[in-house]
């Protein structure tokens, strides 16, 4: 490989891998836009500062830069749950075992959500207009962002720090698993170096249009199975728990061997999981905000009995 190829590789590593990459959000984040209803629009609009023009694409990786910010700092464990489980011979999520005190995706999804419903009946009385509410506008970005992390495999698996501490190489270049998951097996995939962020790229309308044809091999029925805004503990569980599988599936299943994982078949053993993948962060996002905007769902979920966490476990029992 020439050294120019591998510098343009090297430069998608450049970042700590720690979500999916910056344009990769906001691709998926302007497929769920094609699936917003035109009231659920209207609102989102009144909810976000003008400047992001009610546009989930525009705030897409807005939660990755606020929290490398002072005042954003405590929301790092939001992105991610770490399972103390043991890919690939058992996978499971718990949060009482796998919450962190500082709070985890399912539970800071789980809060985002909650504080979204009221802000949107103050979106749908006129109390705000214009993204005038910073908490209400935050709570647009964090839902946002979170229901994409959910979808990462990575996001939802605690051995080496969520494959950040796990090295491998892809196209000649030592990186991390966790990396290679956030943007390069994607990236090969589409045949781009990058994603442009303006517009819906060429690789994501066609992973809209599969969606709409119900074309991958699951059906996207099951995906949406639980989008009840009514109970966001349980269905955002769900989703980590869905994703979580791969990392026993095939994300830590396969034999590396220290090969190139862009040339052994790996990155190729991927391409299905990285479309299913984003495909259903898509929908689930799109579902999620039209059932709260449109109020179908009941308050009805209920924790009578806070257990204590795993004493092993981040928490340590507390």
């Amino acid at each position: 490989m020439r050294v120019s190829q591998l510098a343009a590789v090297a430069g998608i590593f450049a970042s700590p891998a720690l979500a999916w990459n910056t344009d990769v959000h906001q691709q998926i984040a302007y497929a769920a836009e094609e699936f917003l209803t035109p009231f659920t629009r209207i609102i989102l609009k009144q909810l976000l500062e003008p400047e992001y023009k009610g546009s989930l694409g525009r705030v897409g990786a807005w939660a990755d830069g606020f929290r490398k910010t002072p005042e954003g700092a405590h929301t790092e464990t939001w992105h991610y749950i770490d399972p103390a489980d043991d890919p690939p011979a058992y996978c499971n999520v718990y949060p009482n075992r796998d919450n962190t005190l500082k709070g985890s995706i399912v539970s800071a999804l789980t809060n985002q959500t909650q504080i979204l419903k009221g802000c949107i009946k103050k979106a749908k009385t006129g109390h705000i207009r214009h993204g005038e509410d910073e908490t209400c506008a935050q709570a647009v970005k964090f839902v946002t962002h979170f229901t994409m992390d959910v979808a990462q495999p990575l996001h939802v698996s605690g051995i080496a720090a969520g494959g950040n501490g796990f090295p491998v190489t892809f196209a000649g270049v030592e990186t991390n698993l966790h990396s290679i998951w956030d943007g390069a097996i994607i990236y090969q995939l589409a045949g781009v170096k990058q994603f442009q962020n303006e517009t819906l790229q060429p690789f994501f309308k066609n992973i809209v249009s599969r969606i709409k044809k119900d074309n991958f091999f699951t059906p996207t029925s099951d995906w949406i199975s639980c989008t009840d805004p009514g109970t966001p503990t349980k269905c955002v569980l769900a989703w980590a728990r869905d994703t979580n599988d791969w990392t026993c599936d095939y994300v830590y299943s396969q034999m590396f061997n220290g090969t190139d994982v862009a040339t052994s078949g790996y990155a190729e053993g991927a391409y299905p999981i990285v479309e299913i993948q984003v495909a259903k962060a898509a929908l689930r996002m799109a579902s999620w905000f039209n059932r709260l905007v449109d109020g179908l769902y009941k308050e009805r979920e209920v924790i009578t009995r806070l257990n204590p966490s795993w004493v092993g476990g981040p928490a340590a029992g507390a």
